[in-house]
């Protein structure tokens, strides 16, 4: 069994809290991360750090090939998609 730590934190009057270094650290959050509460009807509260959205993910890989041809990737998109759409028509 894991072993139990508490951490105490001071709210200020615009309702902020600092998370202490050493749940930032165990969350793997930093600066500008975003968090989310889940409350508990225990009235205990829970914090973990928010997944990343397609939209906050975009960009952070860099391409194989660059530059990028975007008209090349939607020829090849709409291949596919004829081939599933086809191959849907077929069964």
């Amino acid at each position: 069994m894991t072993e139990s730590k508490e951490y105490i934190a001071t709210v200020t009057s615009k309702g902020q809290v600092t998370i202490p270094a050493a749940v930032r650290e165990q969350l793997g959050i930093s600066a500008q991360d975003r968090v989310i509460f889940r409350m508990g009807k225990d009235r205990s509260v829970m914090i973990e750090p928010l997944p990343m959205t397609l939209e906050e993910a975009f960009g952070s890989v860099a391409p194989l090939n660059r530059p990028e041809n975007f008209d090349e990737i939607q020829r090849i998109a709409r291949e596919e998609r004829e081939l599933k759409w086809l191959d849907k028509l077929s069964r």
